[in-house]
């Protein structure tokens, strides 16, 4: 069965993205790649410099000279891949909460997503790729051959969010993590450069009501009959 050669996945933190990318791109032999990730991996690095995540000069720096890699896991601890920042494997490091507080913040600096574009779109036009994020139908690559736009009310958001840090074996506080989505959907959305939203012919799939299953059963219905005209 013949597949969407560059498939776009976006939506808000916690929608179900990641998850639903990586099934299909393991029931499609695809590339998997969350550029979240790379957002994250500068932020820690900022933190783990001590550079201030307030000083947009210093913090684009680290995005124009930072060597990110994503790779197939290494270790059966739970993760979906490795992610490599300059030689340091940082896969559950750029999970951190302190992250979590800062990544906005950076990932809405021009010279940031300038710097981390490029390398997302060298990626991305090599086809046979699931990309997740908040703005690749919209600016990364918005020729992708679908766009799907993920989302969920923030409540739903946050207790996905807080299972998965039990399931994890951390003691996690609800509120907390419902704040820290409440306010980075409000940055996300409301950023100068490439705000999160649905491109203008993304499918848009709410997955309040839906388990993970439903949704990669809906996507696979619209990627295979957009497959089938790519080659009639």
């Amino acid at each position: 069965m013949s597949y969407p050669n560059i498939v776009a996945i976006d939506g808000p933190a916690a929608s179900g993205k990641t998850t639903i990318a990586n099934l299909l791109a393991d029931d499609w032999n695809y590339l998997f790649f969350d550029t979240g990730v790379m957002y994250r991996a500068v932020t820690w690095l900022a933190l783990h410099k001590d550079v201030s995540t307030k000083d947009e000069e210093a913090v684009s720096a680290i995005a124009y000279q930072v060597k990110i890699d994503v790779l197939p896991p290494s270790q059966e601890d739970g993760r979906e891949y490795d992610v490599i920042a300059d030689g340091i494997d940082v896969t559950w490091s750029i999970r951190e909460q302190r992250v979590d507080k800062k990544v906005s913040r950076v990932s809405a600096y021009p010279g940031v997503r300038k710097a981390l574009t490029i390398q997302q779109r060298r990626i991305g036009l090599r086809g046979e790729v699931i990309m997740v994020g908040r703005d690749i139908g919209t600016v990364v690559l918005p020729e992708a051959d679908l766009k799907v736009y993920l989302d969920a009310s923030v409540e739903e958001r946050a207790r996905r969010r807080y299972q998965q840090r039990i399931d994890r074996g951390e003691k996690p506080d609800f509120k907390k993590i419902l704040k820290t989505l409440q306010k980075r959907d409000r940055i996300d959305s409301t950023r100068e450069v490439a705000p999160l939203c649905a491109a203008a012919d993304a499918v848009i799939i709410n997955t309040d009501n839906l388990d993970i299953a439903e949704v990669v059963s809906e996507i696979e219905k619209i990627a295979s009959a957009i497959g089938k005209d790519r080659y009639d």
